[in-house]
């Protein structure tokens, strides 16, 4: 069977795929979720008590956002050397930092200990997380991908989507667990605890990287210098709309998996409450994110993406009132409702992506292109959607017209793509530019110079 972009098509099983791409992730996303959990529930107090709760928390996504704007770095300085010399060993850097980055969260003493001091270095830990989620995306994403035998690209694909998702569910568990036993006092020491175990549940996703080679370098006479000028080069417009597509979906993921949470708090419920919205959330998520993914296998990218930003467009506006009458049940099937059409659009993503850009580029291009949207959008995600709260003095009807736009964004720059579903990794690889120039030969010219 061929092999593309790194990896044989079909050598590597759906379950060791699964375990590297989406395990990998999973636990990599478990360090990034229970940071936004504890940002939304834990940090005003712990390192902003100065000031009164909803500035707080103000503050304390601001500190959660830093890390986004890491991201693209991490993106581009791993999807350079993924593309260089192969995915194996990114993958393993970037296990590393971000266990030792949540591990070291876990022991810093809080505003009452040191003072400034302690909020600064939350920020600087926030940002060697961001930098190592920029580049674990990319990467994990292809691994699957470019495993994947013929029309299942969007399926494997989703590995990592649900990675994501069972990152979530994890640390919701864990905050969870946590959270019922201090009897919901988390700010004394508790929280600690999920962010000390984040870092010990490393290692199992590092020995799964560490089996074998991942990836193997490409040749070098068929490989850019520099691959994402070249892919800026090459495809400019797709560059610009798979930011796109990242901003507004990213945008929604965060309002979801962070703000969401706040704002149930601060309508009452208690944090093992949220704690069950965000688990609920997540496990929706899992399970709908491959079958849409496995959908855009089927009738295509395009439509299955367009089809659910609006559907979540018009649940927004649903979805708020439903938190709003304070019953646990109807918030939970809110949180599941949401996730549920969430996963429509995280499923096909990665595919979606890695399919506008061809081998030699294609780490670069779609880490770089993800990664700044995802730093624009979900970076400033949870402190917009607070900010409009606090301007609308707590009408939540401004956060679902926010959400809407970015989903208007997904559903606008999905259909400026091209649709590649059904185009084969060859035919990818070797699709011509608008000068009817073959996109690989003009790469080998220009952007290897």
């Amino acid at each position: 069977m061929a092999s593309y972009g790194h990896f044989p098509a079909g050598s590597q099983s759906a379950l060791r795929t699964f375990f590297v791409s989406g395990m990998g992730t999973a636990l990599e996303f478990y360090d990034f979720v229970i940071y936004g959990t504890a940002a939304a529930l834990v940090f005003p107090k712990v390192f902003f008590p100065q000031m009164d709760p909803l500035t707080a928390t103000l503050f304390a996504f601001g500190a959660f956002g830093a890390g986004f704007f890491a991201r693209p770095l991490g993106g581009m300085v791993f999807g350079h050397y993924g593309d260089k010399i192969g995915r194996q060993k990114m993958l393993v850097i970037t296990l590393l930092l971000m266990g030792l980055s949540t591990l070291l969260i876990g022991c810093l003493p809080g505003y009452s200990s040191i003072g400034l001091a302690a909020p600064a270095l939350l920020v600087l830990l926030r940002l060697i997380q961001g930098f190592a989620a920029g580049g674990e995306w990319g990467g994990a994403a292809l691994f699957g991908i470019e495993s994947a035998p013929p029309g299942r690209r969007g399926l494997w694909g989703s590995f990592t989507s649900m990675g994501i998702g069972i990152g979530g569910i994890l640390g919701a568990a864990v905050f969870g667990i946590v959270s019922v036993a201090s009897n919901d006092n988390l700010a004394d020491f508790a929280w600690r605890i999920p962010f000390w175990l984040g870092g010990v549940l490393v290692l199992i996703g590092l020995y799964a990287r560490l089996q074998k080679p991942v990836a193997q370098p490409v040749e070098h006479k068929t490989q850019a210098r520099i691959p994402l000028v070249a892919a800026l080069r090459a495809r400019p417009k797709e560059m610009l709309l798979c930011t796109g597509i990242a901003f507004g979906y990213v945008t929604i993921a965060y309002i979801g998996s962070t703000f969401f949470l706040s704002y149930a708090t601060q309508l009452g419920y208690g944090s093992t409450d949220a704690l069950i919205f965000d688990f609920s959330l997540s496990v929706a998520i899992v399970v709908t994110a491959p079958l849409f993914a496995l959908l855009s296998d089927r009738i295509g990218r395009r439509k299955v993406m367009i089809l659910g930003a609006i559907i979540m467009a018009l649940g927004f506006f649903a979805f708020f009132p439903l938190v709003g009458m304070k019953s646990l049940l109807v918030s939970t099937l809110a949180y599941i409702a949401v996730g549920a059409f969430m996963g429509a659009t995280q499923g096909p993503i990665p595919a979606f992506l890695a399919e506008q850009f061809p081998r030699d580029m294609r780490y670069s291009g779609m880490s770089a292109a993800y990664q700044i949207g995802a730093a624009l959008g979900g970076g400033t995600a949870s402190s917009v959607a607070t900010a409009i709260l606090i301007a609308t003095d707590h009408n939540a009807v401004g956060v679902a017209v926010y959400g809407s736009v970015a989903l208007a964004i997904v559903a606008v720059c999905s259909f400026c793509l091209r649709e590649t579903a059904h185009l084969s990794m060859a035919q990818i690889d070797q699709a011509p530019k608008n000068d009817g120039v073959p996109l690989v030969a003009t790469v080998n010219r220009s952007g290897a110079a």
